[in-house]
């Protein structure tokens, strides 16, 4: 059975700051194509207040949530207990993209070289349920390739790339500009 919280107390607090992974899920305002993406390299987490939530969107080979967001907001990120009790929370809310040196998270994360923006979340509604069918899971580690790889990229590769890979949705919609979200 689902439960809807009010806001994000306690115990959803530190429940979703030990998770190692999240789900982040956007949608285009009319057709196109519904995106789920994987999230979780330690240290791209936070929670502002009791409503707010932001995470650090590292360059990936698409930028659909930006793209998404930019357009009309809508965002709800999941996660999945790893251990323990089976348990499934969503954050569903209006996002919005920041720069990576917004004053409004400043000293909030430790951006990486392939970190391209942050994503603010406005929770409108904060929901658990059971997970009962979600299998347990074990983190083993942290995978360092992304770092390596935009490291190696040096910051006018990175650019390039951005341009190259990111600029538009696989819809077609704006995502980041000149590089920069």
């Amino acid at each position: 059975m689902v439960k809807v919280h009010e806001r994000i107390g306690t115990r959803l607090h530190d429940w979703l700051l030990a998770q190692p992974v999240f789900v982040v899920a956007t949608a285009p305002g009319e057709g196109g194509h519904v995106n789920a993406s994987p999230k979780g390299m330690a240290g791209t987490f936070a929670i502002l207040d009791e409503t707010t939530v932001a995470y650090l969107d590292y360059t990936g080979s698409g930028a659909e949530t930006i793209a998404h967001v930019r357009e009309n907001g809508r965002i709800t990120l999941m996660w999945s207990a790893f251990e323990g009790p089976p348990r499934i929370v969503r954050v569903h809310g209006r996002g919005e993209v920041l720069a990576v040196d917004d004053r409004r998270v400043d000293g909030l994360f430790e951006p990486g070289p392939g970190a391209r923006a942050i994503i603010l979340v406005h929770a409108d509604r904060v929901s658990d349920s059971c997970g009962y069918a979600v299998p347990l899971y074990e983190h083993v580690g942290e995978r360092t390739k992304l770092d390596e790889w935009a490291a190696a990229q040096g910051p006018d590769g990175l650019a390039a790339y951005h341009a190259k890979k990111n600029a538009v949705s696989i819809d077609g919609l704006p995502a980041l500009v000149d590089g920069v979200a």
